[in-house]
């Protein structure tokens, strides 16, 4: 377990505390860590929820129960029923804002809704003329390979998780449990992972990295309007190791 003490004595920061280890898991937000900037860039995710659905609705679309689905495309779609009968409808849309930008007024993006809208009904054709009560966005960290990466500071004091692509919400445990282990400085089975191991290539400085981010969600789009057929850039990510297929 890791110990905390409220830290002391006439310097002490108010509101501080002294550790002998921490993780640090700050996701999209700037990491307090400078080396971790190169390998993170944050980007918006969108999402739509609808009125509550009459069971009517909700026979038409075949959807009795409450599992979570998601679509195959590159930029893949996901969606979920809340407890009160609301469909929970959003992805697509990953956007980066030059320079690792984040502010609450990127939290609202009528292009992206209105996508969101179309591709809701596309899907569910049954329910044309439902509303939507809600809509939102929010940042979520990313990597060069779309998914997690680990290490240690500070002479093995502090460990790191980051990169998870907003697919976190499980592999967060999984991430927990490899800190713990980077923490105790042992020889393990999590330890020893190429996950774990190896860290995936840094982002390029701007103006490059904005480019190179924008290219590759335009191949993406293209690739899912193209049943799949993956361009020259996209086949180049692909032997460097880098995105969802590495």
């Amino acid at each position: 377990a890791l110990r905390a003490e409220t830290a002391g004595g006439p310097d002490a920061i108010p509101g501080s505390v002294r550790a002998r280890q921490v993780v640090l898991a700050t996701n999209a937000f700037p990491p307090l860590l400078r080396r971790l900037r190169a390998w993170l860039v944050p980007v918006y995710d969108y999402a739509l929820m609808t009125e509550p659905l009459t069971g009517a609705q909700r026979a038409s679309i075949g959807w009795a129960n409450r599992q979570g689905l998601a679509d195959t495309g590159n930029q893949f779609h996901y969606y979920r029923v809340t407890g009160d009968g609301r469909i929970l409808f959003g992805g697509y849309d990953a956007v980066y804002h030059y320079g690792n930008r984040v502010a609450p007024s990127l939290e609202q993006r009528d292009a992206t809704f209105t996508a969101l809208a179309d591709h809701f009904f596309t899907t569910f054709p049954q329910l044309d003329g439902l509303r939507f009560s809600h809509r939102w966005g929010g940042v979520i960290d990313t990597c060069t390979r779309f998914c997690p990466f680990f290490g240690t500071a500070y002479d093995g004091r502090l460990a790191y998780a980051a990169g998870y692509t907003g697919l976190g919400v499980g592999a967060t445990r999984f991430g927990a449990r490899v800190m713990l282990d980077l923490l105790g400085g042992g020889d393990t089975p999590l330890t020893r992972l190429d996950l774990v191991c190896r860290k995936p290539l840094p982002f390029p400085p701007e103006p490059v990295r904005a480019a190179g981010i924008h290219l590759t969600r335009w191949s993406l789009a293209r690739a899912d309007a193209r049943d799949g057929r993956r361009n020259l850039w996209l086949r180049t990510l692909d032997r460097l190791g880098l995105g969802f297929d590495s």
